[in-house]
């Protein structure tokens, strides 16, 4: 029943999950995104942290099998290799004289990887370098393989990345089971250190087990050693509850584990509260740095090309250039469900996977909030339509050298298209009308540098701010 229970929730999840990342039912599915840990933790929300650290220590990692999709998706593959092992049994025997393997076995736990792992991604979260986050964040690994797989973002950097994790992945369940989970997600080894210590645990009878080893042998995370005294590595096990299914003489259980001798509640109590201490200076360091197109007749038919901005555009919501990729974790979810195109992956090292705006397919619409409202790191605070129009995160130019209209084509294009009115029509001194930007309305939508007919680099261009400034009334 448990394990039945949790295969359900856990489909639940993998397939909200997946459609929000290809753009489907962001209303119905958003609310998902917001349940994983490591982007509420660069976001410091406290109630999703508190929520998923409260179910962890009620009946341990239950999170990284129903919640993590990244997880669930080595499940899949756990699942495909053991169909695979039962459907060519036979004729794989005969061709190499041996049956494929399709169990799993103990293996001792890697401290100093898991650990050190841990370590490294609170000190780089601290010091704001980003890179090296996103890319064993589970959440945000497993965005970027649908993002590439649905064709919502194609960047070289982010096909390569994805496919490394896809291929990686796929040989490491196949061959280890969830080793990935136990030996190096930062997630699993934040979450073992409090799952440990759960009230309810799953455990093995030492009356009635028989040393079969099915259990073992069945561990997708290799975390049962009955060899070694019938004993479990809470800390690695993520209750898939196959191990419960397989046992014949009802040896292992979830049971309620907290009744236990004073000397060990004693020094079980010392090491739970060193261990969480560690956890929470992690997370309380972290949040110390956390804290259609119209084209002109004269125009050349070419693609558009972003031009180079003095500051980086990031998206209303954001605050900050800095608390924007201090924050984001490079999930691809805003990238994905953007529906003007304006989002997109970043290409330079300096922000390598984390998303960029790019005027050159669409413009950022004052009636749109998508990105806020999926981003569940917070690197993108929701917006309503009005809060949106008083938000000023760039500032627009017009480069008069290339200005058709003062060249002499009668154009205005940005004039016509702005929608908060910022660009205005003055005669200068040979007497021509041109376009000028007033930069107290300006709010930065590039709505103008999107529909200047101008190729390859549009005369209007758009400057982020550094800050976003809010404009009152």
């Amino acid at each position: 029943m448990l394990r039945k229970t949790r295969i359900l929730l856990a489909a639940l999840f993998i397939v909200g999950i997946t459609l929000l990342f290809t753009g489907i039912g962001t209303n119905w599915w958003g609310w998902m995104a917001k349940l994983q840990f490591l982007p509420a933790v660069l976001g410091l929300n406290i109630a999703v942290i508190a929520g998923v650290l409260a179910v962890t220590l009620l009946v341990g990692r239950i999170y990284c099998s129903v919640v993590c999709p990244l997880g669930v998706f080595q499940d899949i593959i756990i699942w495909l290799r053991r169909v695979y092992s039962k459907l060519f049994k036979k004729a794989y025997a005969k061709a190499h004289k041996k049956s494929p393997a399709k169990h799993f076995v103990y293996h001792k736990e890697r401290k100093w990887l898991r650990y050190g792992v841990l370590v490294l991604i609170v000190i780089c979260i601290a010091a704001g370098i980003q890179g090296v986050v996103l890319l064993v964040a589970p959440y945000s690994a497993y965005g970027r393989m649908v993002a590439v797989a649905a064709g919502k973002s194609l960047a070289w950097p982010l096909i390569a990345v994805a496919g490394v994790t896809f291929v990686g992945l796929l040989v490491l369940n196949w061959i280890y089971g969830r080793a990935w989970c136990s030996n190096v997600c930062p997630v699993g080894t934040a979450l073992g250190l409090v799952s440990r210590f759960a009230m309810f645990r799953i455990g093995i009878d030492q009356d009635k087990c028989v040393a079969c080893r099915k259990c073992e042998r069945e561990c997708r995370a290799g975390c049962i050693d009955i060899a070694g005294g019938k004993v479990i590595d809470h800390s690695r096990c993520v209750d898939c509850f196959d191990c419960i299914g397989v046992c014949d003489a009802g040896g292992i259980k979830l049971r309620f584990a907290w009744r236990r001798n004073n000397d060990a509640k004693t020094s079980n109590r010392r090491e739970f509260i060193e261990k969480t201490a560690v956890l929470a200076g992690g997370l309380a360091l972290t949040s110390l740095e956390a804290k259609a197109q119209l084209h002109g007749g004269f125009a050349p038919i070419t693609p558009k090309q972003d031009p180079e901005r003095e500051t980086p555009l990031v998206p209303p919501g954001a605050e900050s250039v800095k608390r924007f990729y201090d924050r984001c974790t490079g999930c691809q979810l805003c990238v994905s469900n953007c529906p003007n195109g304006v989002l997109k992956t970043s290409t330079d090292l300096e922000h390598l996977l984390q998303p960029r705006m790019s005027y050159a397919d669409g413009y950022c619409r004052p009636e749109c909030n998508v990105c806020g409202t999926v981003c569940p790191a917070g690197a993108i605070e929701p917006l309503t339509k009005f809060e949106k129009l008083a938000v000023s995160w760039g500032v627009a130019h017009i480069y008069h050298r290339d200005c058709l209209q003062r060249q002499g084509t009668d154009c205005l294009n940005c004039v016509r298209h702005c929608p908060v009115g910022a660009i205005r029509v003055v005669t200068n001194r040979a007497g021509r009308q041109v376009p000028v930007v007033d930069e107290e309305l300006c709010i930065g939508c590039g709505a103008c540098e999107n529909l200047c007919p101008v190729r390859p680099i549009s005369a209007v261009r758009v400057n982020g701010r550094s800050k976003h400034v809010r404009h009152d009334g």
